[in-house]
């Protein structure tokens, strides 16, 4: 089959199965099939599929019309300025956590702890983007982890990672701290996509309770793990700002709520004075 037939298929069999956007996923899955990135694929219009990568595309393709997320199916995600690898032990990185990102490097810091890492997306999008300063990424998921530290190989960026529960065992004190924690209420979960709700880490998504659970952990632990000045910066759900950010301020911080670029509430900057 020429590459331009198995797009135009690969593109209809995911419409029928009602994905929305499917020639673009269909383009990814084929890119990722063919080693190329989806911009390419119109030169190659004429070429012939071999077998193999025919199998491959079949298996990809049927995968996204279960719902499973493309990241998992090619197997990474692109996000701020390098790609990172996502398996189903990992939460799948965001655009709008670049917003988090951002932020942080608007910042003053040398050091930086990302408490639940998942992928290292947040921790090594820092660390590769500011000269000389050091990490530590954290996740209660020992298999995240090991995303994590492959993705520190790839991108060749030296960082520190822990299996712990938010601050239990972390020692010493950073100038920053990160989070894009489990902030879905447990009655919000019947109403996520099933892409996501079907395939990414419960764990990650959730906390089983009021999805303030972090957020209170965070807020009671920053400052005795803060450098004088220290700042934090969490990713929350879009109704959530005031909830959290009035966590932090009674844990004596002074706070500040960013706005993504669709203009939603984001991310939640708290300060701890010197």
């Amino acid at each position: 089959m020429r590459l331009s037939e198995a797009r135009a298929d690969a593109a209809r069999r995911l419409a029928a199965a009602g994905i929305e956007g499917a020639a673009r996923d269909a383009d990814r899955i084929l890119a990722a099939v063919l080693g190329i990135e989806p911009a390419r694929l119109r030169i190659l219009d004429d070429r012939n599929l071999t077998a193999d990568e025919a199998v491959r595309l079949h298996s990809g393709i049927a995968a996204r019309a279960a719902r499973q997320p493309v990241a998992q199916i090619v197997g990474f995600r692109d996000f701020y300025a390098h790609r990172f690898a996502v398996t189903p032990d990992t939460l799948d990185p965001r655009p709008e956590t670049e917003v988090l990102v951002q932020a942080a490097l608007d910042l003053p810091w040398t050091t930086v702890l990302d408490l639940g890492t998942g992928t290292g997306a947040i921790l090594l999008s820092l660390l590769a983007a500011r000269a000389g300063a050091s990490g530590l990424g954290t996740d209660i998921s020992a298999a995240a982890l090991d995303v994590a530290r492959r993705n520190a190989q790839i991108i060749d960026v030296t960082a520190g990672f822990a299996q712990a529960d938010w601050f239990d065992g972390i020692t010493g004190r950073f100038d920053l701290i990160v989070s894009n924690p489990p902030y879905i209420a447990l009655d919000e979960m019947a109403s996520l996509a099933p892409d996501v709700r079907a395939w990414e880490p419960h764990g990650a998504l959730t906390d089983g309770a009021d999805g303030l659970t972090a957020f209170r952990a965070i807020a009671a632990g920053a400052a005795g793990h803060l450098s004088p000045g220290g700042h934090v910066l969490v990713e929350i759900g879009p109704t959530q700002a005031g909830a959290v950010a009035a966590l932090f301020a009674q844990a004596g911080a002074k706070t500040q709520v960013i706005r993504d670029l669709d203009g939603r509430d984001r991310v939640v900057l708290a300060c701890f004075g010197a």
